[in-house]
């Protein structure tokens, strides 16, 4: 049986959806926390240039897979009320889609704008019809996802011919000495602090393996484009820290 990845440990398919739910259900109410030490606090100015791409528009239907405590959907809802406000048309409408419960109730309980619905479910069988979205959005969670390709095939099932898609995640980074650095930090210093803040070494040590599996720029691109996708892009975000891919429904 083909294995899945859980942090650098290969493990049944079938066990890894509930090992993941484990992790985010300890770090859930302190995620902000978990991003700001996974990327020194730049996460907040990468989400920004998400949004800022993404470019909602007043009537679109914007699904935010993986969407955790709804950060990404805050930014995108804001954005499209301005839209709304600049030159009319219909609401739009946030879909946050995110497998763990304990995240979506971390979320609704912060406040959140009226353009957003919740729901709980799995990046591999949407909740949602074929065809239903102008735009899909996932954001540091489709490395936490047993099938990947399984879960690029399911976005572009949901969303319209043409359709935008974005993949925010951690990624390689493009020089060797910011690769070692960012090696030193990751394996070193988040799993101690995380151990010492949030009192979960384990789950931040899992975060930091999860990284280091995960297809580079190029490979990840190429997997996009064999789910259906065209026009296939990716913008590195601090020296390839992260990066962003880009692509259209075909």
């Amino acid at each position: 049986m083909p294995s899945a990845t859980f942090g650098f440990r290969d493990v049944d398919p079938e066990a890894k959806p509930g090992l993941v739910r484990s992790v985010f259900d300890r770090v859930a109410r302190r995620y902000d926390l978990m991003n700001d030490l996974m990327s020194a606090g730049v996460h907040r100015l990468w989400k920004d240039a998400v949004a800022a791409r993404l470019n909602p528009q007043p009537g679109e239907t914007i699904v935010d897979c993986a969407g955790g405590t709804g950060d990404i959907a805050r930014r995108v809802a804001r954005m499209a009320r301005r839209a709304q406000e600049r030159r009319g048309g219909p609401d739009a409408k946030v879909v946050v889609v995110d497998y763990n419960a304990e995240m979506v109730a971390a979320g609704r309980e912060r406040g959140f704008e009226p353009e957003i619905l919740w729901a709980v479910g799995d990046a591999q069988r949407l909740p949602l019809p074929d065809a239903c979205a102008e735009a899909y959005v996932i954001a540091f969670g489709i490395r936490n996802v047993t099938d990947i390709p399984a879960a690029l095939r399911e976005a572009r099932r949901v969303l319209k011919p043409g359709g935008r898609f974005l993949c925010l995640e951690f990624s390689r980074a493009v020089t060797e000495g910011l690769r070692k650095a960012y090696d030193a930090y990751s394996f070193k210093v988040i799993p101690e602090i995380g151990a010492r803040v949030a009192g979960d070494r384990d789950a931040y040590q899992y975060l930091v393996e999860s990284i280091r599996r995960f297809p580079d720029q190029k490979r990840f691109a190429a997997m996009i484009a064999e789910a259906g996708f065209s026009r296939v892009e990716f913008t590195n975000f601090s020296g390839g820290v992260a990066a962003l891919h880009a692509a259209r429904a075909i």
